[in-house]
């Protein structure tokens, strides 16, 4: 084993020479060395399963053999151009992710990350329509840079205090309330899309939304709820940006989730799963609005000849090994198990949300700062016991599982056999301390 410097030295150089703002999951965080599909690995050899796959990057596994082979092929070929020169793997991959969109959407334009996708396909819309405004929902993430930051949601992402005075973003509610009949969130959410086109309708370019709120908590709509937004979008010309980043290439049991509605957007974000690991993502759209975006514009390393391999091999890999198949089965299974834990743990556990291997626990959300704190020993003791699983929501509080889509079986079944045990010993552990206060 090769020396490392482990998790100490770690934390004392990151505080030294990162930003304030960067943080790290755990109290006593392991240093991760090694990666083999579904598996992490430690400075000390700890073996960890990976149930968060680097907040769903990892789609077809850590240091895929046959994807890291492609990558490393073409690394040692041709590295680096850009899209003023002519290669062929990044036409090769627009002709197939064409193959594999949803509808009409055939063109792609290749970047770097998921928030450079949703920042190009804000501009499209906005050159398209010639309008200036979005809408977004609440609690919702779109990235770092400004305009994306502008329409994101979620407070605790909108770093620049600033943000508050800018009027090009109107939020309307998300469909989705704690607690409550989410039916009737989603009917008020409607309403208040429906009251603003009304009001302001001309005023839009685009509205941007995730099919399933990842960060906010893994919020997924009714399933009338998307293809009503479109209709209401359409009569008023304002395009629909459906923010795949997260959701697409197998994560929800569908290759993306809007396709779980039957709908069709204007503009689709990728990135995350399509490079499982390697930067990669696009924004794409059909030939007509792609048309709107005809000035001059590139992206230096979008597209080059490495993360375009990378990419065309994840393709292969999950049409090959029925990846979106065994995301839908297996997602079955760990919703069967999570609600099988909420009836176990009603104090414990508000909910069960998701689709495909993309869950979410609430854990006493109508408690927040109880739920961030007990969310947080449930991640450490998890940890402990060999998983890593995330976190999110507007609170903290939500456990989130989003594993490599090749996870088995076996491994969600010992990770739902973990999670029960420390659940129990947190359960026991209220017990007992309100046993403790009946008796003072």
């Amino acid at each position: 084993m090769s020396a490392f410097i482990g998790p100490e030295a770690i934390v004392k150089k990151r505080q030294e020479y990162f930003y304030p703002c960067t943080s790290h999951f755990y109290r006593k965080p392991p240093q991760l060395v090694r990666g083999s599909m579904q598996y992490l690995y430690g400075h000390d050899g700890v073996r960890y399963t990976d149930f968060y796959a680097g907040v769903s990057v990892a789609s077809c596994g850590h240091c895929n053999p046959y994807i890291a082979a492609k990558t490393v092929a073409q690394l040692r070929e041709l590295q680096h151009t850009c899209t003023i020169y002519l290669t062929e793997q990044n036409v090769d991959l627009a002709e197939r992710l064409a193959a594999i969109l949803p509808g009409g959407l055939s063109r792609s334009f290749f970047c770097n990350s998921g928030s450079e996708a949703n920042e190009g396909a804000l501009l499209l819309a906005r050159m398209h329509t010639g309008r200036r405004k979005f809408i977004a929902l609440e609690n919702g993430l779109h990235g770092r840079t400004y305009l994306t930051m502008s329409v994101t949601g979620l407070a605790m992402w909108r770093t620049d205090p600033e943000l508050a005075k800018d009027q090009d973003a109107a939020f309307i509610p998300r469909p989705f309330e704690q607690g409550g009949d989410q039916e009737a969130a989603a009917r008020r959410s409607l309403a208040a899309l429906e009251q603003l086109l009304a009001e302001r309708g001309g005023e839009f370019a685009a509205m941007i939304a995730e099919p399933i709120q990842g960060n906010g908590g893994i919020i997924v709509p009714p399933e009338w709820y998307f293809p009503e937004v479109k209709r209401l979008l359409g009569q008023h010309g304002v395009l629909l940006i459906a923010d795949e980043i997260q959701t697409g290439f197998g994560r929800t049991g569908r290759m993306f989730a809007m396709e779980r509605w039957g709908v069709v957007p204007d503009i689709m974000s990728v990135a995350k799963g399509l490079g499982s690991g390697i930067p990669v993502a696009a924004f794409c759209t059909t030939s007509e609005i792609a048309a709107s975006l005809n000035r001059p514009s590139a992206s230096t390393f979008g597209g080059n000849p490495v993360s375009s391999a990378t990419a065309l091999a994840v393709l292969d890999f999950i049409e090959g090994h029925r990846l979106i198949q065994r995301s839908e089965e297996l997602g079955e299974q760990l919703r069967e198990g999570l609600e099988r834990l909420v009836v176990q743990y009603p104090e414990l556990i508000t909910d069960v949300r998701g689709e495909g291997l993309m869950m979410g626990l609430g854990i006493a959300e109508d408690r927040p700062e109880l739920g961030a704190r007990l969310t947080d020993d449930l991640l450490e003791g998890m940890k402990d016991k060999g998983y890593l699983l995330g976190k999110n929501g507007v609170g903290r509080n939500v456990l989130a599982f989003q594993p490599p889509l090749v996870i088995s079986a076996a491994d969600i079944t010992g990770m739902l056999a973990a999670l029960e045990e420390e659940l129990e010993a947190l359960n026991a552990g209220a017990s007992a301390g309100s046993a403790s206060a009946e008796g003072r």
